[in-house]
């Protein structure tokens, strides 16, 4: 598994990630084990959580059972700020420290190597938020800190608190980010990569429309397309079938699937430092792991965007 640099300073990580929001609502704990044990038998290093994952908790709870002894070797993520009812919800100082001391007592660990806010808050400045991670990372409960669907101007805001205040920095972003979902690279990925901030891009397969198990009208039962019609509106447009279509066709054309396209095309892009997976079966992270491989060439990629012109061009 080849490691990669988290940002300015931060840790090794594994190119590809294992997103644990299954963990407490489609898995119960065997599964989460059985998952977690073939992660870090594929030599998966980051594991990906939040508070809020598993129905508020769960997934920490049982992702941190599943662990046990081999939470040193790995560098364990998390993330606050979404709506844990009668928990509370935000970044404000004293709310930042309750979630982590929760979160750390359901990860059974002292500390996060990787804190991150899960999205913004437009009740709390922003210094103050950095402001505590700083005091959080000094205080040793957390090793680094990033964000997550943070917009351009607010990463940009947020580096230079940090840097005016000689505070912990932000080193990462987590985003949307596929092959059908574009978006970000019109103003977040110019910014990262000024600020040599790393991408944890999530969603890499558009929620299963790339895994090339789907066509158009059939959703197979148990799948999450077949229980999320929210998910149906927003993937399943005439727009993205096509493009399906193709980058299918651009794939078996060099004796590839649809799905080690999308992780290798991920895996590609300079800016991403791991791409954040999740899975419900064990076979699954030997697929995802594999995915990776292909090393796409430039006029490879060239190719590809072709292909997803329209999604490059709305952004």
């Amino acid at each position: 598994m080849e490691q990669r640099q988290l940002g300015i300073g931060g840790p090794k990580v594994s190119s590809v990630g294992l997103g644990c929001n299954n963990f407490g609502g489609r898995l119960d704990q065997n599964a989460t084990n059985a998952v977690v044990s073939a992660a870090l038998s594929q030599g998966i290093t980051l594991f990906d959580t939040a508070d809020v994952y598993g129905n508020q908790g769960g997934s920490e709870e049982m992702l941190g059972k599943a662990l046990g002894k081999e939470r040193g070797a790995i560098i364990l993520a998390s993330k606050f700020g979404h709506d844990m009812g009668a928990d509370g919800k935000g970044a404000d100082p004293a709310y930042i420290r309750r979630a982590l001391d929760a979160s750390l007592k359901r990860l059974g660990t002292d500390y996060l190597d990787l804190y991150q806010l899960h999205t913004p808050d437009p009740l709390t400045p922003l210094a103050d938020t950095l402001g505590t991670l700083d005091e959080l990372v000094k205080e040793g409960k957390v090793r680094a800190v990033g964000c997550s669907n943070l917009p351009a101007a607010q990463v940009y805001e947020a580096a230079q608190i940090a840097k005016a205040k000689q505070q912990t920095a932000f080193i990462c972003a987590q985003d949307e980010y596929s092959l059908l979902v574009r978006g970000i690279e019109h103003d977040l990925i110019p910014a990262l990569t000024d600020l040599e901030m790393g991408l944890l891009p999530y969603f890499p397969l558009a929620s299963g429309l790339l895994t090339g198990k789907y066509q158009p009208g059939i959703l197979p039962a148990g799948t999450r397309f077949a229980s999320s019609k929210g998910a149906q509106d927003r993937y399943m447009t005439p727009e993205n079938w096509a493009k399906v279509q193709a980058l299918q066709a651009f794939a078996t054309a060099r004796d590839h699937t649809l799905l080690e396209l999308a992780f290798s095309w991920l895996a590609a892009q300079p800016v991403v430092s791991s791409v954040i997976a999740g899975a419900t079966r064990p076979e699954q992270i030997e697929q995802n792991v594999a995915a990776a491989d292909w090393q796409l060439s430039a006029e490879d990629l060239s190719e590809i965007d072709r292909i997803t012109a329209g999604e490059v061009a709305a952004a």
